[in-house]
């Protein structure tokens, strides 16, 4: 009879699983994820008829699920057709990134907190009819750039399109040219307008009432306005995108003074002091008319070239180029040039106290000056510097100039310096 063999009860094979468990899924980082755990991650939201294209073919990690988008699933090469499975599954990667912020910083991808609620076909037009596609950046935004997010989840960079459309400067010089030949024909007819000293005198103004007259004062405000006009000059050549510039500059200027033609036309102010030797000057038939224009638009206006006007008081001219000039160099220079943006400030508030000083303008003619030139400039370069408000109806209809030049400048201008023309021979051998 043989013995029973006792037997050696072996504990059962260990098995390794080819998925990731639940536990180890929650102890990863997102950022360490692999293809696997990205399978794992699909099944489990309801995804699983998308794990072969994500995870087998296209080899999707932690990373680049962090960084999907919904352009990205609509686009090449992955193409998604279902609308529904779109949505969902952008919704989960949402929650996902909301859970992973600290990641999304560390890899430098953006996060606002949204879900996507628009379709991925929209694109965004030019006013020349051309499409934007060509302008926008992936779906990740660079690190430090300005950049606005469509309702598809793609990013499109604001500093990308700057058209120079010297076209368009042309068409603004012109415009500007024309308004200063108008506003001195206008100028023209005010004066024969003028109300006389006898009848109407100066109007109490507390501020020329209480400061003396400086005979001087007025030379010395022009003088102010020439030293900004060569320092804004300086800026525009040497700045790269000095063609955007010009054209803001002519546009802006432009308008101003035909603001500026529609007062003093319909509202005219006696005389502001008892210095000023004016009186209805009647020029006789049309072309004497002309003639004097002519004289002050060649001569800018100015006292310093011989020019002198009588009852174009609301609101002041000079106030309005010098303030407008100020504004350009502060703008569009670096925030690191203290010296040229105090020295422009310097100029412009002398230059509008020469003004005051020397009795040529009423109080309220600078301030009205001053206040309309700071509000359009800075309407017009929040309205260039967003570009929902550039592609808004509204700004199309209340503003189609600026509709018109700026429909294909895309965000700030930076501030970048270049050389109009290439150097001499001279002048490179000097700097070598």
């Amino acid at each position: 009879m043989i013995p029973n063999k006792p037997v050696l009860l072996l504990p059962p094979p260990l098995r390794f699983s080819q998925t990731p468990s639940e536990e180890q899924m929650s102890q990863l980082s997102v950022r360490r994820w692999t293809p696997k755990h990205v399978a794992k991650w699909l099944r489990e939201e309801g995804f699983c008829d998308y794990v072969d294209l994500l995870c087998n073919k296209h080899r999707l990690d932690g990373t680049s699920l962090l960084a999907l988008s919904e352009y990205d699933l609509r686009s090449a090469p992955l193409e998604l057709k279902v609308l529904g499975d779109i949505k969902r599954l952008m919704a989960s990667i949402r929650k996902l990134q909301k859970q992973n912020i600290d990641v999304l910083e560390e890899l430098g991808l953006p996060f606002d907190g949204h879900s996507p609620t628009g379709s991925g076909g929209s694109l965004d037009w030019l006013c020349n009819g051309d499409s934007c596609r060509d302008c926008d950046s992936t779906d990740t935004a660079p690190v430090g750039e300005e950049y606005n997010q469509y309702t598809n989840g793609k990013y499109k960079q604001q500093t990308r399109r700057l058209d120079p459309e010297y076209w368009k400067t042309v068409l603004s010089s012109i415009y500007v040219v024309f308004v200063f030949g108008f506003t001195s024909f206008v100028m023209v007819i005010v004066h024969e307008r003028v109300p006389d000293m006898r009848t109407y005198p100066p109007l109490p103004d507390i501020f020329l009432d209480s400061v003396p007259r400086i005979p001087w004062a007025f030379a010395m405000a022009e003088a102010c306005g020439v030293i900004l006009c060569n320092v804004w000059l300086l800026v525009l050549l040497l700045h790269k995108h000095r063609s955007i510039l010009l054209r803001r500059m002519c546009s802006l200027m432009g308008t101003v003074f035909m603001l500026r033609c529609i007062t003093m036309f319909v509202t005219s102010l006696s005389v502001p002091g008892q210095h000023l030797q004016c009186s209805g000057k009647m020029y006789g038939d049309m072309w004497a008319k002309l003639q004097r224009a002519v004289a002050i638009w060649s001569g800018f206006g100015m006292t310093l070239t011989g020019v002198h006007t009588c009852g174009d008081y609301m609101f002041s001219g000079h106030t309005v180029v010098i303030t407008m000039l100020n504004f350009f160099v502060t703008e569009y220079t670096p925030r690191s040039w203290n010296f040229i943006h105090t020295l422009s400030w310097v100029l412009n508030l002398f230059g509008i106290f020469f003004i005051l000083a020397a009795h040529e303008h009423y109080s309220i003619d600078v301030f009205i000056a001053f206040y309309i030139t700071t509000r359009l400039f800075l309407y017009y370069h929040t309205l260039a510097n967003t570009r929902a408000y550039q592609q808004s109806r509204r700004a199309r209809i209340w503003f189609p100039m600026f509709s018109f030049f700026e429909c294909n400048v895309n965000g700030p201008v930076p501030n970048e310096y270049c050389w109009p023309f290439s150097r001499p021979t001279a002048m490179r051998r000097l700097i070598g």
